[in-house]
């Protein structure tokens, strides 16, 4: 319907399409000049087998020469267009009819590759992958899941936790110019790399971490999109990022000849990218396909031609991947000691705002005072984060406190924090507070409260019960009468410890035999709530 409104608008408009000039090819005269100039020497300057740098160099040379014998009769347009196709006919035919390529591999064979881990000694995690010319390093940063990236797209994911970028500075192609941010290449090399490893990258529940890949393009000459996952490999399971398959990639090519003779090629590099007819990028694990990508110059492949192109490239994926395995089988055990340790723990929605406080305030302090990072999803999920493991654990602590649910005989010691004629109330967990009787405040009778306690105090009660109403009896005399039972001697020292919640101190106003000296200990009557 758009294009049939833009059709409108064109008959409506009065305008007729302007002419484009015809793109033929160069004069058939001057190629021929050229062919006879050379003599067979542009077959032999291409297919020396050497790399990239020096072939260039031998082309350009030899390009110099015949362009000076001809440029009193053509411009330097047409001689350099002519020579362009000189050089595409050569390369196309050496593959197709006499199975060369310009660097003298088979059809199937790989550059030689090598893999290293752990090049970087301060990052999380590093690898490097060398593919002939073709060189990236990936490096790997770990992080708390407070720090995963936040979009603000149509798409219906808010947040993204796996990220990966792609560098590809001037230097790696031999190049000076001026480095500015990620363009169109950049960005779509990275989302290829990044898509072909996020079928194997843990859940959130397995790593409840944030990971971040950067892959920079040392050298280049073939798919650095393909080497960057690569590296990328190499690089989480250096970090220790326990990958559920270890990920290869590799750019496929083609040449076909007007006869519909073809060749497939595999991994490809520069000049038969750019003289082919097709570039596809495959990547994958031992048991399948991640990620595809194509660019083709022609109208189109067949079935068969697809077919062999995919069988191709999983026999280059298998050789690939046992290079990497060869040189770290599985994701490292342990974390680089730079990371940070994540702990997870799970709390009762309701508690959630317990853990954040009024305005944030509980959860900043805690973050303050541990220096950790924590994250509270709205299930309850709440993930701790520190480069420092007893960090770590005292923050998860403070928020179990928080969180935790007194329990009929479990042993407690609080803080005295209101009196009333009647008894105690003692905070025994944070904001939970439980009546101690006045009949329970010792093992023998009182008369006045604040003989026993006062505001402040720390004393080690038992949950006797929870009634209906949530309301929580507590008993200070349970655990002197045991103490009493277990201690035979008149020289008692203290009272019973909490039972690995807190260190309570001895009883502060214990006499002789376990008895409360009234005379020493005797407070004002309690003159109101603090």
């Amino acid at each position: 319907q758009i294009i049939d409104l833009q059709k409108e608008l064109i008959r409506l408009s009065g305008e007729t399409k302007r002419p484009m000039p015809d793109a033929s090819e160069p004069d058939p005269e001057l190629l021929q000049k050229m062919m006879s100039a050379l003599n067979g020497r542009l077959s032999s300057t291409i297919f020396t087998n050497k790399e990239k740098g020096e072939r260039d160099s031998a082309i350009d040379e030899l390009g110099s020469e015949i362009k000076s014998a001809f440029q009193e009769d053509y411009s330097s347009e047409e001689l350099n267009a002519a020579l362009e196709v000189l050089i595409k006919k050569e390369v196309r035919s050496g593959i197709v009819s006499d199975g060369k390529r310009p660097d003298g591999r088979g059809h199937k064979e790989i550059r030689p590759i090598t893999c290293e881990t752990s090049i970087l000694p301060r990052t999380h995690g590093t690898g490097l992958f060398t593919r002939g010319q073709t060189q990236v390093l990936t490096v790997t940063t770990l992080g708390s899941m407070a720090e995963i990236q936040k979009l603000d797209t149509i798409n219906p994911e808010a947040t993204k936790r796996y990220m990966h970028h792609y560098n590809f500075p001037p230097y790696s192609v031999g190049e000076v110019r001026r480095v500015g941010g990620p363009g169109r290449r950049e960005i779509g090399h990275g989302a290829l790399a990044e898509r072909a490893l996020i079928p194997v990258i843990p859940s959130e529940q397995e790593f409840p971490y944030t990971i971040r890949l950067v892959s920079e393009s040392l050298s280049s000459n073939g798919s650095t999109s393909m080497a960057s996952v690569c590296g990328s490999t190499l690089s989480l399971m250096d970090a220790g990022v326990p990958l559920k398959s270890p990920v290869a990639g590799v750019a496929m090519g083609l040449v076909m000849a007007e006869n519909d003779e073809y060749v497939i090629l595999t991994d490809i590099q520069g000049v038969e990218d750019h003289l082919g007819d097709m570039d596809f990028k495959v990547a994958g694990t031992t048991s399948g396909i991640t990620a595809l990508q194509m660019d083709i110059k022609i109208k189109g492949i067949t079935y068969q031609i697809m077919e062999e192109a995919l069988e191709q490239a999983r026999e280059a994926r298998l050789f690939v991947l046992q290079k990497i395995e060869s040189t770290i089988a599985e994701p490292r055990s342990d974390l680089s000691p730079y990371a940070p340790r994540m702990l997870r723990i799970s709390i009762p929605v309701e508690k959630i705002g317990s853990v954040i406080g009024p305005g944030g305030k509980t959860i900043r302090s805690i973050i303050e005072e541990t220096k950790a990072t924590i994250n509270v999803d709205n299930d309850g999920t709440v993930t701790i984060g520190s480069v420092d493991r007893e960090a770590a654990q005292k923050a998860m602590l403070a928020i179990e406190s928080l969180t935790k649910e007194a329990e009929v005989g479990a042993i407690y010691t609080g803080k005295v924090v209101r009196l009333m004629n009647f008894g105690a109330f003692v905070e025994i967990l944070p904001g939970k507070d439980g009546l101690v009787h006045i009949s329970e405040l010792s093992n023998e009778r009182v008369e006045v409260v604040e003989d026993v306690v006062s505001v402040g105090d720390e004393i080690t009660v038992m949950v006797k019960e929870i009634d209906s109403m949530g309301r929580i009896n507590l008993s200070r005399r349970a655990l002197l009468e045991t103490n009493d039972q277990s201690n035979n001697s008149d020289n008692a020292s203290g009272e019973t410890q909490s039972s690995g919640n807190q260190n309570g101190p001895a009883s502060r106003n214990r006499g002789q035999g376990g008895q409360f000296n009234r005379q020493s200990n005797r407070r004002p009557p309690y003159q109101g709530r603090r």
